[in-house]
């Protein structure tokens, strides 16, 4: 791997997905920045490894959804869509953290928004966490916060 490029810090912990699936959360670094990472992987006959499904968080951002998730019930009884959390990660981009229900399963939505002269709207890049993991999901995004600088 060249000097400077992406590597791995810290791999904090899994959550399955479904079968064959599971979405890992790590601290990841590239040239020199850390980030906190959440991405879904396939366990499968034909491919197994990373796919496109998933976000990545400067620190900050990570500790801002932290935040966002704290407040929330430990069960999402009575709980509507709603957004909890917009973060800026860099002009023209946000993260949006939203409480989704989709065919009777509520979970915590975590996508991109653009805002520019190119494009207004929700992009592709995102990841959709269930919501009864809130607890595993909370330790997970504290253990990044600890292994991340505060600083940007």
């Amino acid at each position: 791997m060249p000097q400077g490029g992406f590597k791995v810090l810290q791999d904090i912990g899994a959550i399955k997905s479904g079968s064959g699936s599971e979405i890992k959360f790590s601290v990841d670094e590239y040239r020199g920045h850390p980030y906190g990472s959440i991405r879904k992987y396939l366990k499968g006959d034909t491919y197994t490894g990373p796919t496109r499904s998933g976000v990545t968080m400067s620190p900050a951002i990570v500790t801002g959804i932290l935040e966002a998730l704290e407040k929330l019930p430990p069960e999402p009884t009575a709980i509507k869509e709603e957004e909890i959390g917009r973060y800026a990660k860099r002009p023209g981009l946000m993260l949006v953290a939203r409480i989704t229900i989709y065919m009777d399963s509520t979970g915590i939505d975590l996508r991109e928004w653009q805002d520019d002269v190119s494009y207004k709207g929700w992009t592709k890049r995102g990841i959709r966490l269930p919501y009864d993991q809130l607890v595993m999901i909370k330790s997970f995004f504290a253990k990044m916060r600890e292994a991340m600088p505060a600083t940007e």
